[in-house]
Formats: C-alpha cells, sequence, structure tokens
C-alpha cells in the first residue's frame, strides 16, 4: 500500500527562535520514515523571512529525488503581496510543486493567495493556529479551491477548535484535514467516523515529529484497506491530480491584490464597537 506523508519541512531557516525556524534536517526523517514504510513525502520550507529563497532550498532537495518527494511554495500573505503569483507560478513551472503551504503565525490568508491556488488548480495547506472560524469564508467563497486544514485544525490540542473543524470537514466538499500531530486521538477518530476517510490526510509534521509514530494513529483507527488507502495517499494523489501548469495573462488579471497590507491582527469591528 502506497504511502505517503503530506506534511513535513525541509531546510534551513534563518531565525534562531525555535526548532522550526532553524533547521528542518531530513536524515534521520527519512530513516525513521523508511523503517515505517513510508515511501514519498510533500516537503515545505521552515519558517523563513523570504520564502522565495525557502522555497528553492526545497526544490533543490525535491529536484535530486523527484520519485521521493512532492514539493509545496510556502508563501506569506502579508510580506509576499502583490508576488504571491509570481512566486507560485516559478514554483509550478520551474520546480514542478504540486501545492501551495501558508501559517497563520505567519500572517492570515488572503484572496490573493486564494485566487492564484484556483488559477493553478493547487491544494492550499494552510494552519489556521486554532482560527477553524475562517474555514466558513474559505469554503464559501472559494468552493472550487481544496483546502487542507493540518493538524484537524490545532497543533497545539486546542479540542474546541478540533471538534469545531469536524463539523465543516462533514459540510463542506472543498475541506479537508491532515492527521499530523493530533495527540486527542478520541477526537481524531470521532472526526473519521462523521466525516469519512475521504477528508483526511496522513502527514506527520517531520522532520519534528516521528513519521512512523504519526503512522500509527492511522494504523489504530483500524479502517477497511480502501479507506486506508485513501488516508494514506489516495486522497493527496486526487488533490494534486488537477494542477493547471500555466496560467494565461486573462486568468492572472483576475488576481486580487489589496492595496494596502491587510492588518494581521483580527479584531472583529461589531466586538469593538462594544467596547
Amino acid at each position: 500500500m502506497l504511502i505517503i506523508d503530506c506534511h513535513c519541512h525541509a531546510g534551513r531557516g534563518d531565525g534562531l527562535t525555535g526548532p522550526w525556524d532553524t533547521d528542518a534536517p531530513l536524515k534521520p526523517y527519512l530513516k525513521w520514515a523508511d523503517e515505517a514504510g513510508i515511501q514519498r513525502t510533500v516537503l515545505f520550507a521552515a519558517f523563513h523571512s523570504d520564502y522565495a529563497m525557502a522555497n528553492r532550498q526545497v526544490a533543490q532537495v525535491v529536484r535530486q529525488n523527484p520519485e521521493r518527494f512532492y514539493g509545496f511554495a510556502f508563501v506569506h500573505a502579508q510580506r509576499d503581496r502583490g508576488r504571491v503569483l509570481d512566486m507560485v507560478r516559478t514554483a509550478v513551472e520551474e520546480y514542478g510543486f504540486v501545492g501551495i503551504k501558508l501559517h497563520r503565525f505567519d500572517s492570515r490568508i488572503s484572496r490573493e493567495v486564494c485566487d492564484v491556488a484556483r488559477a493553478f488548480r493547487l491544494p492550499v495547506l494552510y494552519d489556521v493556529v486554532g482560527e477553524v472560524s475562517v474555514v466558513d469564508l474559505l469554503a464559501t467563497q472559494y468552493p472550487d479551491v481544496n483546502f487542507i486544514i493540518p493538524h484537524l485544525g490545532s497543533f497545539s490540542d486546542d479540542w474546541r477548535a478540533q471538534a469545531g473543524l469536524i463539523d465543516y470537514l462533514v459540510r463542506c466538499p472543498n475541506i479537508y484535514t491532515d492527521t499530523s500531530g493530533v495527540r486527542r486521538f478520541d477526537i481524531l477518530l470521532r472526526a473519521v467516523e462523521r466525516a469519512g476517510a475521504s477528508k483526511f490526510l496522513f502527514g506527520s509534521d517531520g522532520p519534528w515529529l516521528h513519521p512512523g509514530v504519526e503512522l500509527s494513529k492511522i494504523q489504530a483507527l483500524h479502517l477497511t484497506p480502501a479507506d486506508a488507502q485513501k488516508v494514506l495517499s489516495g486522497n493527496l494523489l486526487r488533490l494534486i491530480g488537477r494542477i493547471r501548469q500555466e496560467v494565461g495573462s486573462a486568468v492572472a488579471q483576475r488576481i486580487t491584490v489589496a492595496a494596502e497590507p491587510l492588518a494581521n491582527e483580527w479584531r472583529d469591528p461589531w466586538l469593538v464597537a462594544k467596547e
């Protein structure tokens, strides 16, 4: 059975605040993955102040072993405002990447990113950091873009966020999740039972989490062989199987770029008005 890890970082960051922006070495990860029987892996950069540079690092790794790795382009919705199309075009046309990755720790997702994903028909892996309410907006505003919300909505074990994401998985055809870093097994089990195996992708959040340990959670779900195949590789292959390799000028003109930088701090104006 083909096993693809949909969530692994690679390359050096340029910060020193923690492992996430310092270094993501693949050597130990690959040893663990081989031991676990994981044949392929989706790679994207560690946190970085220049994702164009970081994506080039990842591209070098993917280029060395294209049968083993897929690449996702990491973007920063604020800092890369106005150049997301160019960055993703380079990633798809030159590097052969098959998705977009961004993180609310950096900046909240923007229309520009979603428009570019729509243009290239790329899946978007967006870590909402527990802010699952945005999923409703993504699902309704961009029903033709597939979004993967990692960690069942929260890497920090926010069970409220994870339970809340289950409803979106059930209701929204274009919303998916990955299993990386989900430690509350009872919530994961309930999520799969309610939403079905077609909405889940196996991921590890390597190299910092052991891919074999993360894979054991999938095995503990005791899925049917058909459902296990969906989670372990089939769902990802389906999501990356519709990519448009080139985007013409007419499509590019429909990309939304905010005139001014968006506020990174979210505040509900109606709640603010009551303060």
